[in-house]
């Protein structure tokens, strides 16, 4: 048996020149109603925020809306911050290697043969309602994830089953996987607990979905205070907060900025403290700004863009492939600044990543040969094309493919939308787009993560992978989850890659370092390489 326990202290994060002050840094009327000029009207405020003197309230500048409050549900960046800090998991990810550490469960064991898992949760731990948590709470939670089918479902689909789950007593769950997962124990962070109890007493028609798409049934150490869609979301610390090591916070507000030189501008300012969304022109315009820090790190966070392969010309392999020849990757690169290339599916440097892996590149002679074989033999036909509103870096790749497609005698209409109204797009492939560009934050270092959430069919009907499905790449997929033996495992993953390229469902655009930017104030800040924009407050002190 392997056993694991312990939570390691927070560091600070130096090496990006955090200076450590000893004042809070606090926002005060004045500097909440400046950002009426970034959208936030000052009547949406609650009046308690208005007096802050002697309070700490983090305040982080975001393009995204949180879509809904479902544990189950809701996925995305800002759904993520959303659950990191309103839900727990049996497991967190902290510092830069993403090790695991005891979230609800202080400690864990897995057997020999990696198929039996036992975690102990913390006696400690109890929901906002002041009810403990239990072993139950934990079963019913990945129970209703796995009948719900959404969400962050899929990375335990296939390996735990309903009635797989059991409650030993009331602190003590164990899992019984139907094949061994090497990525187990990395997944356990993105399933979070809801109280059974709160949920059941509102389960409606839809199983709780309704209820929680406004209300939460958490432990974090945070609640949903209140919010306005488009405008804000204001987490305040639980009065019944049971985490250890926590930092000075009284509460978090998610401002939603569309403009990514706004949120820029806002960091100068003082008016944020954290901006999540900024562009390489935006972090080269803070060198050097006073107060602010920046935070330029490689993580695995692909940008593709995805094409409806199931309704309209994009069904047509060949257009695509015709497509995927006449984009000017060397444009997007620039475009991107701190990036560097992909080079197919799967993240640069990932286990079973394929270097040789031969991709599409701007190659106008071999873009018309494809495009012959298909019925816009001539062009002629016009292209629809969304992106998030307010992200300039996604606005930019849409110009350089709407001049790329000219040359084919295509046409491109770009269609800036706001986040929620994206996803929703996804729902079926007549409302899909397209074109629907995508950037993808790996939640765990393996290939698993982005090949499940980007390729696999049951995925289809939400924003990773809205319409693809390809037998020969399912059939792939899940054989890469389930093989222990490495060679064989990266073996599978390099014709996984291979079948992905052949079949073009999507631009294969760039590997982005993450880019955000933090006044020196926030203190007790450690980047961890996934979900880094899905910033966990916490730790953190003002």
């Amino acid at each position: 048996m392997t056993q694991r326990r312990g939570r390691k202290a927070p560091r600070s994060f130096p090496r990006h020149g955090v200076r450590h002050v000893t004042h809070a840094f606090n926002i005060s009327r004045r500097g909440l109603l400046a950002m009426a000029g970034a959208g936030l009207a000052s009547a949406t405020l609650p009046a308690a925020l208005f007096a802050q003197q002697g309070r700490n309230i983090l305040i982080i500048a975001s393009g995204q809306d949180i879509p809904n409050f479902d544990p189950h549900v809701a996925s995305g960046y800002s759904a993520s911050f959303l659950m990191r800090n309103v839900y727990d998991p049996l497991v967190r990810v902290a510092g830069e290697s993403a090790e695991p550490v005891p979230g609800l469960a202080q400690s864990w064991e897995n057997s020999e043969d990696g198929l039996v898992w036992t975690f102990q949760l913390n006696p400690d731990a109890v929901f906002h309602s002041g009810a403990p948590v239990t072993a139950a709470d934990v079963v019913y939670s990945f129970e209703r994830a796995l009948r719900l089918a959404k969400g962050n479902s899929w990375m335990i689909r296939g390996i735990v089953q309903p009635g797989q789950i059991e409650a030993v007593d009331d602190h003590t769950v164990r899992f019984t996987l139907d094949a061994p997962f090497a990525a187990f124990l990395a997944v356990m962070p993105w399933i979070f607990v809801a109280e059974q109890a709160q949920v059941e007493a509102n389960l409606g028609e839809d199983d709780g979905q309704t209820w929680l798409m406004s209300n939460e049934a958490g432990s974090g150490p945070f609640t949903v205070e209140r919010f306005q869609v488009g405008t804000m979301y204001y987490l305040a610390r639980a009065e019944n907060a049971w985490q250890p090591e926590g930092g000075n916070l009284d509460g978090v507000i998610w401002q939603i900025v569309r403009e990514t030189a706004t949120q820029r501008l806002m960091l100068q300012r003082g008016e944020a403290h954290v901006a999540v969304d900024l562009t390489s022109e935006d972090m080269d315009a803070l060198e050097g700004a006073p107060g602010v820090v920046r935070v330029i790190e490689p993580e695995y966070r692909t940008f593709s863009i995805k094409m409806n392969t199931a309704q309209g010309p994009m069904a047509d392999v060949n257009l695509r492939r015709a497509i995927s020849h006449a984009v000017d990757y060397e444009a997007i690169l620039a475009s991107a600044g701190y990036a560097e290339l992909m080079t197919g599916p799967l993240p640069n440097g990932i286990f079973g990543f394929d270097p040789d892996l031969d991709v599409p590149r701007q190659d106008l002679d071999k873009a018309r040969e494809y495009l012959a074989q298909t019925e816009w033999a001539d062009g002629g036909l016009t292209l629809r094309m969304v992106h998030v509103s307010g992200l300039e870096q996604q606005r930019r790749w849409s110009l350089i493919l709407l001049d790329n497609l000219r040359a084919l005698n295509i046409g491109l209409e770009i269609q800036p939308l706001n986040w929620p109204d994206m996803v929703a797009a996804c729902a079926s492939p007549e409302t899909f787009p397209d074109l629907f560009p995508v950037y993808q934050t790996a939640n765990y270092g393996d290939p698993d993560n982005i090949a499940y959430a980007a390729y696999h069919s049951s995925r289809n009907g939400g924003w990773s992978n809205a319409v693809y499905a390809n037998p020969e790449v399912d059939a792939l997929i899940e054989a890469g989850r389930v093989e222990t033996d490495p060679e064989k495992r990266a073996a599978i993953y390099l014709e996984f890659q291979k079948a992905v390229v052949a079949d073009a469902p999507d631009i294969f655009g760039v590997l982005e370092n993450r880019k955000l930017g933090l006044r020196e104030a926030v203190q007790g800040y450690r980047f961890t390489p996934v979900a880094s924009n899905a910033i966990e407050a916490w730790p953190l002190s003002l």
